[in-house]
């Protein structure tokens, strides 16, 4: 394993401790959001002796990091291949790109993912008293309700004062996502969308069009080599809400965990995280970029053989 160095995005909802105390270094007081390993010109890699990663690999089709949220992430969903295309010649993406990803727990690790059931979201809709939101669910569908919520003909603000008598997990975020971003109308959407809870090893699919949001937690995340997000609320940055509900799959899903694994496939692609518990010996069959549970990161070439030592994990990007 050649070691290399990933770079640091100190975004403000990063986690000041997880990541530095990951890789043995001491927090600076800055929030430590996510750690890039790959060849993207926003964040590129680099050898120990100084030259980037991509002199070795050439352009890698993937981007792993470790990713550490203290603090909610916007509501967001990612463009699909010729929605990437399209968005990047007409000048609104950054990369020609899609960006589907996953994220394998590394601690309890919770996030907002995947459009709920119908069957599932009714109930909880009716235990609520939120009645508007639920007609329109019953008669539009929830890609229907959430046009309906993001256009105003369904009000937010009742939606959110239903919820803050209740103890339901999904009400509860409603209510500490209004109190940092009062009248934002994804408040509400989150309604609608699975409330997951990862445990370390655990993971969650995100394919083009799954909207989505991270709420807290550290894991390893995997994905295309873009960056290419649009937002539609939760954040102070740039929203695009009909750019959002454009690329949105309202596709419901009815389990979006995925059990503990040795192989997380990136779906659609050739893209996959392999996860390596040791003792064990991995032998690469391409250019492989890891991180291990002892804060490793390093680059393998093909035929390279890794021996990933007894306790220590590790994550293995390829594609």
């Amino acid at each position: 394993m050649q070691p290399i160095l990933g770079t640091v995005q100190h975004y403000a909802w990063g986690d000041r401790e997880f990541i530095p105390r990951f890789l043995h270094r001491e927090p600076d007081g800055r929030p430590w959001a996510e750690l890039w390993l790959g060849t993207h010109p926003n964040g590129p890699a680099h050898l120990s002796d100084g030259r980037p990663l991509a002199d070795v690999t050439g352009p890698l089709p993937f981007l792993l990091k470790v990713l550490a949220a203290a603090e909610p992430l916007s509501l967001q969903a990612h463009p699909s291949a010729d929605q990437a295309r399209a968005g990047f010649a007409a000048g609104r993406y950054p990369d020609p790109e899609p960006k589907p990803e996953l994220l394998c727990a590394l601690t309890e690790f919770e996030a907002f993912c995947g459009i709920r059931p119908v069957e599932h979201t009714l109930p909880l809709l009716a235990e609520l008293g939120t009645d508007e939101l639920a007609k329109a669910v019953r008669h539009l569908g929830p890609s229907g309700a959430l046009a309906a919520l993001y256009h105003g003909t369904v009000h937010a603000g009742p939606i959110v004062d239903a919820c803050k008598a209740s103890e339901r997990p999904e009400a509860q975020w409603v209510t500490r996502l209004d109190e940092r971003y009062p009248g934002d109308v994804s408040v509400a959407a989150t309604l609608l969308l699975n409330l997951v809870t990862l445990h370390r090893g655990e993971a969650i699919h995100l394919g083009a069009g799954t909207l989505h949001a991270y709420l807290d937690g550290a894991g390893i995340e995997l994905m295309g080599a873009s960056d290419n997000v649009v937002r539609g609320g939760l954040t102070v940055k740039p929203v695009d809400v009909d750019d959002l509900l454009a690329v949105l799959d309202p596709t419901p899903l009815a389990d979006p965990v995925v059990p503990v694994a040795s192989r997380y496939p990136l779906d659609g692609t050739s893209i996959e995280l392999l996860r390596v518990e040791g003792p064990a010996t991995h032998e690469a069959t391409r250019h492989e970029l890891l991180i291990t549970s002892r804060g490793e990161t390093g680059h393998l070439t093909p035929g390279e053989r890794l021996d990933v030592a007894r306790g220590v994990t590790a994550y293995i990007a390829r594609g």
